[in-house]
């Protein structure tokens, strides 16, 4: 049976209280020990995260849970995709009412199905029907850049990965031609295979992972495609493997794993080409980075368990705190991340969000918000423990919109004349340093 998740050691059932830079949210869920294997933030207010059974890895859960108020309450759902033996192996919330999901059975082919709901996880309907269909056809996920934008993409089925885009929500989807996919490595039982874990979405840009340690990339949401080889024999494997984190187009890193030895590689062109690779020097492992930056924080669930972070690109580690799960975490900006963990009941534990303020120079010593988030023109500005400071606002093509110089707590900035899309807020000021992204609709 081919292995299909990437191993994040998130299987250890233990609950342990947070600490204090994490501020324990209930789930929700009526059983116990339900983890989180996904966690998307849509806004600072609209969180989703799919669950799965941490007593048994092997049980199908087609459950979810959803915040609209920044965690202080959770909604848990079920994903009713018609068949209760189908895998969920990702979910792809777009709003508050809006998410996609991909699911299959694991061990055959020729299912692999998606859905769409758009009243919040009450209903879910299927899409794609006529799509991976083939004897070998083997989903791997669903992603979408926008309401109207997503692509599916799963195994190589007669010597081409096959992937669909959509433009209209998902109501069709169309093949990517053969020539626009670089063609797998191998054949017949060997041929090269992707992953339902690990890949990496960011604007427009999808970077997806391979057996043969491989990066798909398409800068186009999903047209085009080209491939590069990471410093890694498979990103999923037995004897190696290795997860992909990206803090914007051209930045990145990458943990290696072979035995007990960990190797840490960065990249600065968008995956085409890695550093030399440095022994890994953190003791946790599952990482993510606050988006735009260098900072990077890392969690475990497993053997230490804890949490950490970096802010000069996983060279050096401050601990946030140890001894407590920490699963997968994810961060909208430096004040807005939650990780995962199992909860002990509907009303206690399952996700954990984070209090403080991430900086380059003090975890804690100074706060700068921007809202609202989403907007259409004004964004206040409003900062706590700096007189004065550099602001710079970058679009996700790395190319600067506004460099300006404020002083005092609260200060405005009129992007009504901004493109719809995604910028970076970059505040500097001395030796401290903070992003945050904003939507302009």
């Amino acid at each position: 049976m081919k292995k299909i998740l990437l191993s994040f050691s998130l299987l250890i059932l233990a609950f342990t209280a947070n600490a204090q830079s994490w501020t324990s949210q209930a789930t929700g869920f009526d059983l116990t020990s339900r983890g989180l294997s996904e966690i998307h933030i849509v806004n600072p207010t609209t969180v989703w995260a799919l669950a799965y059974d941490g007593l048994s890895t092997t049980n199908v859960i087609q459950e979810f849970t959803r915040t609209t108020d920044g965690g202080n309450t959770w909604t848990p759902g079920t994903i009713n995709v018609g068949d209760p033996t189908l895998s969920i192996n990702n979910i792809a919330p777009i709003s508050a009412t809006t998410a996609w999901v991909s699911a299959l059975t694991p061990t055959i082919g020729n299912n692999g199905v998606i859905y769409k709901t758009t009243d919040a996880g009450a209903t879910w309907e299927q899409q794609n029907i006529g799509a991976f269909n083939a004897a070998s056809s083997f989903i791997n996920g669903v992603h979408f850049f926008d309401a109207n934008n997503g692509i599916s993409f799963g195994d190589a089925v007669a010597g081409e990965f096959e992937i669909y885009t959509t433009s209209d929500g998902g109501e069709t989807w169309d093949p990517v031609p053969g020539a626009n996919i670089p063609n797998p490595l191998g054949s017949g039982a060997t041929i090269e295979y992707g992953y339902n874990g690990g890949n990496v979405f960011i604007g427009n840009t999808a970077w997806l992972v391979t057996n043969r340690g491989r990066i798909l990339k398409s800068t186009d949401m999903g047209l085009t495609w080209t491939v590069s080889q990471a410093p890694v024999t498979d990103f999923a494997g037995t004897t190696q493997s290795a997860r992909l984190t990206m803090s914007s187009l051209t930045n990145g890193c990458l943990l290696k794993t072979a035995g007990t030895t960990y190797t840490f590689y960065t990249t600065t062109d968008g995956g085409a080409t890695w550093s030399a690779g440095t022994p890994f020097t953190g003791a946790y492992r599952v990482l993510a980075y606050v988006p735009g930056t260098t900072t990077l924080v890392a969690t475990s669930a497993g053997t230490p368990s804890g949490s950490a972070y970096s802010n000069n690109n996983g060279t050096t580690w401050i601990p946030i705190d140890s001894g407590a799960q920490r699963g997968v975490v994810t961060f909208l900006d430096g004040s807005t991340g939650w990780c995962a963990g199992f909860n002990e009941d509907p009303f206690t534990g399952g996700i954990f969000k984070f209090n403080g303020t991430l900086s380059n120079s003090d975890f804690n010593s100074s706060k700068f918000r921007a809202y609202p988030n989403p907007t259409t023109s004004l964004v206040n500005l409003q900062t706590e423990g700096l007189d004065s400071y550099t602001l710079k606002v970058t679009d996700l093509a790395g190319k600067v919109m506004v460099t300006k110089e404020f002083n005092g707590v609260e200060n405005t900035l009129d992007i009504s004349s901004f493109a719809t899309g995604v910028y970076f807020f970059e505040i500097n000021s001395g030796n401290k340093s903070e992003t945050i992204k904003i939507i302009k609709n």
